[in-house]
């Protein structure tokens, strides 16, 4: 497998340094992306570098994930409008071996085969450096005149840019130079809005060995319309399930436009050209299927989450389509049940009621407002209108502790698109 070429023909590449594709020809290399540990868990975006990290080590080469414990104490001014929060070495640990727990669903860590991928923080190289010492090893060799042409360097002159953010493409670039003379790393790679401190370590290489390192971009992934990719009302879409838990994950991937599915697919999947083209082609001549979407949404809930959680996932869906049984409510957890229903009308009942059990047409319009009177609860009913736990029911109906759902939910519909959620409480 040629790598530039299958990240060529899948989108990934934004800029190449000339010389990159001859040098990976030469025999097995080593190339490093760098992942912000501001976080506990990886987001989406971080998954465009990560996919790129695969397939170099597909492709026979060997990966390395920075986990940029040093430089995230001090905060990229690339593509930002303001200085970040730091963090301290302790929380910034505890980020580290998460991520690498969810690094291990994409790259080979453990095998005995001479590309094993390799987790490296570069606070370990940089907690002992002196202030005189980075100085005197690194900020000597680049020119201030060179930094501040930077495009992450303009961008925030106006607003003012800390000494701390502006010395930060040394701090990467010295990365940078010191896996190249450590890890015989000999390419980095990263988002666009990367390009201007990743030539920072190619330069830094140059004059301060003499040897040459190269640079690869991907283009920052955009939606269609000009939103940001990953971003949904609540955020970012995030791998641990605590924080996007894996329905609205899978959801997410579902709901993404027939336009930036076709971009998507190539980018966060493993599909072959000739798998994704035969997709496209169905696709196109019967859209409503989405065929796409479904198959995206497939390859990433199991590859993050596993086939449990996608098939959940798939059946907690088809719920708000009339397609769930009152065992597929039964089967979900309540974090899922809160997200699929999430938005709907909610009321609380006493659960001391419910253990004595609880006339449908009264829990309907005395207890819960869900008709404003027991007639139209009644005449509803009868024509068979209303469901509990996604089961019709009749009007001698009685709702008790035997119909909670995770030991505190009720589920009734009204027609066929009113849900509401009753607490037991």
């Amino acid at each position: 497998m040629n790598f530039v070429e299958e990240l060529r023909w899948r989108g990934m590449i934004q800029d190449i340094m000339p010389g990159t594709e001859e040098m990976l020809k030469q025999g097995m290399a080593t190339a490093y992306v760098g992942i912000d540990p501001t976080a506990d868990s990886l987001h989406i975006g971080h998954l465009v570098g990560v996919m790129m990290l695969k397939h170099f080590q597909m492709a026979g080469h060997r990966p390395l994930a920075l986990v940029g414990g040093a430089t995230g104490m001090i905060g990229d001014p690339s593509g930002k409008s303001e200085e970040r929060n730091l963090l301290s070495e302790e929380v910034l640990r505890h980020n580290q071996e998460c991520i690498k727990n969810q690094l291990l669903k994409f790259l080979d860590f453990e095998s005995k085969a001479a590309n094993v991928a390799e987790i490296v923080n570069n606070y370990d190289w940089m907690k002992e450096f002196s202030f005189l010492g980075f100085l005197r090893e690194v900020g000597k060799h680049l020119t201030v005149n060179y930094m501040m042409a930077k495009d992450s360097v303009q961008k925030r002159l106006e607003t003012g840019i800390s000494f701390t953010e502006f010395t930060y493409q040394l701090v990467q670039g010295y990365d940078f130079l010191y896996l190249y003379e450590t890890k015989n790393c000999r390419l980095q790679m990263g988002g666009s809005d990367q390009w201007g401190n990743i030539t920072t370590g190619t330069e830094l290489i140059r004059r301060k060995t003499g040897g040459e390192a190269f640079a690869l971009t991907c283009p920052l992934i955009t939606k269609a319309d000009g939103g940001k990719f990953g971003k949904t009302e609540k955020g970012n879409v995030w791998l641990d399930p605590e924080k996007t838990s894996p329905y609205a994950f899978y959801q997410f991937w579902l709901n993404c436009s027939d336009d930036d599915t076709k971009k998507y697919i190539r980018i966060f999947t493993l599909f072959s050209r000739d798998e994704i083209e035969a997709m496209e082609k169905e696709q196109d001549a019967a859209p409503h299927l989405r065929i796409l979407q479904k198959a995206l949404a497939k390859d990433l809930t199991i590859k993050v989450h596993g086939e449990s959680e996608y098939n959940q996932a798939v059946e907690a869906s088809e719920i708000l389509f009339g397609k769930g049984t009152t065992e597929t409510l039964q089967h979900l957890d309540e974090r899922t049940l809160l997200t699929v229903f999430e938005g709907v009308p909610q009321y609380t009942v006493s659960k001391a009621e419910l253990e004595q059990g609880i006339g449908i047409v009264d829990f309907l319009a005395e207890k819960t407002t869900i008709f404003p009177s027991k007639g139209e609860a009644r005449r509803m009913l009868k024509d068979g209108g209303v469901s509990v736990n996604k089961a019709k029911v009749a009007e001698e109906a009685i709702v008790s502790c035997s119909s909670l759902l995770n030991n505190r939910y009720v589920l009734v519909q009204k027609g066929k698109k009113n849900y509401f959620l009753v607490k037991a409480v």
